[in-house]
Order: C-alpha cells, then sequence, then structure tokens
C-alpha cells in the first residue's frame, strides 16, 4: 500500500516508508495552520465590526509589517485616513487614540495573515526538502499556498474598494474574501485529515456521503451570506425573528426591488438576510438528514454533534440579530462558523477516506 509521505531512499539504496510519526507530524504542522486561520477570520471579523479595515490605506506587503512608532508616524497615518469617504463622512470627529486603536486591529488582522503565510511557505520547503511528501500532496499543498496567495490579494482588493466613493468595502469583495479563507481553512483540515489513519473503519452509504458534501457546500454558501450580510450591515435592520417585519416572507415587491432582479441578492438588505435565515434552515435540515442517514456508531455520534453545533450557531445568529449585532455575540457567531464548517468537512473527509 503506497504511503501518503515517503522518505529519501536510505544510503544504501533502499526505500523506507514513512512511520505513523511522519505523517502526524504533516498533519500536526497543517492543523496548526488551519488554527491560525481560524484565528485570522475570528480577528478579520472583529476588523470589520469595529470598523477598522480601512484604517491603512496603503498596501506594503513587508515594509507594512512595522507599524507606527513615533507620534509623528502616528500623525502622517492618520492624515492619509482623513483623505477617505469613511473619514470624512462617518467618522469626522475621531481623534488620534480611537485611529490607533481600529489602525492596531487591522494592523493585527494583516500581520496574521502574513504569519500564516510564513507559517505554511517554511512547513512546506522543509516537508519536501527532506521527501516527506508525495506528489499527490506536492500539488495539493502548492494549492493551498495559491490558495493563500489570492486571498491576500483579494484582500487588498476589498479594501481598495471602500477607499474611493464608498465609506466601506464592496460587500460582494468582502463576501468572496471570507469565502477564500474558509476555503483554505477548509483545504488545510481536509488534507490533514487524510494523513492520519481512522480510528475505526467507515464505510458510509452513498446517501450519507451525498449528504456529507451537501452539508459542507451549505456551510460555505451560509459563510457567504454571513459575510454579505455583514457587510450591508442587515443584522442591523429587522431585529425579530422568526418574522421579518410580521413576515415570515417579506413581498416580493421588497426582495426585488432593485434592478437587474439578480443585484438583489447582493445589495438589498432584505433578500441579503431572508437567504441567510433561510439558509440557516437549509444547514440545519441537512445536518440532521447527515445525522439520520450515518449508519456506524462513530460516524452517528459526530453527526449528531454537527447537529448540536449548528443548533448553538443558529442560537448565536438569533441572538446577534435581537441584540442589533452586541460585538462578543457577533464575534461568537462569526467563530462557531468555522468551528461548524471545520466538523462539517472533518465530517465529509472521514466519508471519503484517502485513496490507499
Amino acid at each position: 500500500m503506497t504511503d501518503w509521505i515517503n522518505f529519501p531512499a536510505a544510503a544504501t539504496g533502499a526505500g523506507r516508508a514513512a512511520s505513523a510519526p511522519d505523517r502526524a507530524g504533516v498533519a500536526n504542522w497543517l492543523w496548526f495552520v488551519a488554527a491560525l486561520v481560524f484565528a485570522m477570520v475570528v480577528v478579520g471579523g472583529a476588523t470589520r465590526l469595529t470598523e477598522s479595515g480601512l484604517s491603512i490605506t496603503e498596501w506594503k506587503p513587508v515594509t507594512g509589517v512595522i507599524p507606527p512608532l513615533s507620534y509623528a508616524d502616528w500623525v502622517a497615518a492618520f492624515e492619509k485616513y482623513k483623505q477617505i469617504p469613511q473619514y470624512k463622512e462617518l467618522f469626522p470627529d475621531m481623534d488620534l487614540a480611537r485611529f490607533q486603536t481600529i489602525f492596531l486591529w487591522e494592523w493585527s488582522h494583516r500581520l496574521l495573515g502574513r504569519l500564516i503565510g510564513i507559517v505554511f511557505a517554511l512547513g512546506l520547503v522543509w516537508f519536501w526538502l527532506r521527501g516527506a511528501l508525495t506528489s499527490r500532496l506536492k500539488w495539493q499543498l502548492s494549492g493551498v499556498l495559491a490558495l493563500g496567495a489570492l486571498q491576500g490579494a483579494v484582500g487588498w482588493w476589498m479594501v481598495a474598494s471602500g477607499l474611493v466613493n464608498r465609506v466601506e468595502v464592496a460587500q460582494e469583495r468582502l463576501a468572496i474574501h471570507l469565502l477564500l479563507a474558509s476555503l483554505t481553512f477548509a483545504a488545510l483540515i481536509w488534507i490533514a485529515g487524510g494523513l492520519r489513519a481512522p480510528r475505526r473503519a467507515e464505510m458510509a452509504s452513498t446517501t450519507a456521503k451525498v449528504f456529507a458534501v451537501l452539508l459542507a457546500l451549505a456551510t460555505l454558501k451560509q459563510i457567504f451570506l454571513g459575510a454579505l450580510v455583514a457587510g450591508l450591515r442587515a443584522g442591523l435592520t429587522y431585529n425579530t425573528w422568526p418574522l421579518m417585519d410580521g413576515r415570515f416572507i417579506p413581498p416580493v415587491e421588497q426582495l426585488f426591488k432593485n434592478d437587474p432582479w439578480w443585484m438583489n441578492f447582493f445589495d438589498n438588505i432584505t433578500t441579503v438576510q431572508f437567504d441567510h435565515r433561510m439558509a440557516a434552515y437549509a444547514v440545519l435540515a441537512l445536518a440532521l438528514l447527515n445525522a439520520i442517514f450515518a449508519r456506524q456508531t462513530g460516524v452517528a455520534r459526530r453527526g449528531w454533534a454537527i447537529v448540536l453545533l449548528v443548533l448553538c450557531q443558529v442560537g448565536l445568529g438569533i441572538a446577534t440579530l435581537l441584540y442589533s449585532v452586541p460585538l462578543p455575540v457577533a464575534l461568537a457567531h462569526q467563530a462557531f462558523a468555522m468551528i461548524v464548517l471545520g466538523m462539517v468537512i472533518v465530517n465529509a473527509r472521514a466519508a471519503f477516506p484517502a485513496r490507499a
């Protein structure tokens, strides 16, 4: 049976199979990077909720790692922020102390992104040079590296949308940014999950596999919709549940008031919040079906654990809405979304064990 990880042949010319600890080393590195991505998403959520994302108006991949160190440096950075519409229209009374707070949120977010890139790149080089990666794994990890690079570029593309003619970043770019982060997180967990032998043989039925995949896709879609809600500040409207302005389904003329009709799914607050609510119900239904069709004992326990996590996430979403997006609850809602995503990816990975 071909191992996932192979080391170079010994000096005698005889090869040796990778041991379990060898595979575990690569897996542990990937799990660590996934944890950093999780932290990145949470910090990114705080950056958005505190209106900090536009505080740094330049993209300096190398020198930007150093924040302003003197009073003069801080004043210069503040003057650059004063030139954009967000300051002029939303925060004209902001003082330097307040600016330093939002600046450090955005700086921390970017610094964490750089750290993730360094940890992943160095780990990739280390294991690659040791001969610890198969060709298949090299391609997979190179794809993750490219995805991370794309994420950085999209991050600046997102920020740039809020520097001219807008007081905030474009919500569709914010959603793409978060979706890419979620895909990176999911890819890391998927690959890491395939490097460790399962504790028990799991022979998932075709139906169970289908629902595992559908649940993963629905979770990713819901995260995308959640970013649209955040970008439009849609959580500050219709602060009742389960009805929206006294109706479970808003009137069609409200859902499709913009032209062309398809733009309502991206820039109509009513439509975006309604979609996010309906998608939450769909994720919960798929989680229940996933648990029901998981026949094996271990898989069934994992399935019902996912149901419990989704219920907690729904509860956090309702609380976020009812209390008009308080920062701690909103951050918990975003963090729990990533926990649910991680769990559904683990579930899907177990349904499709690594090929021999």
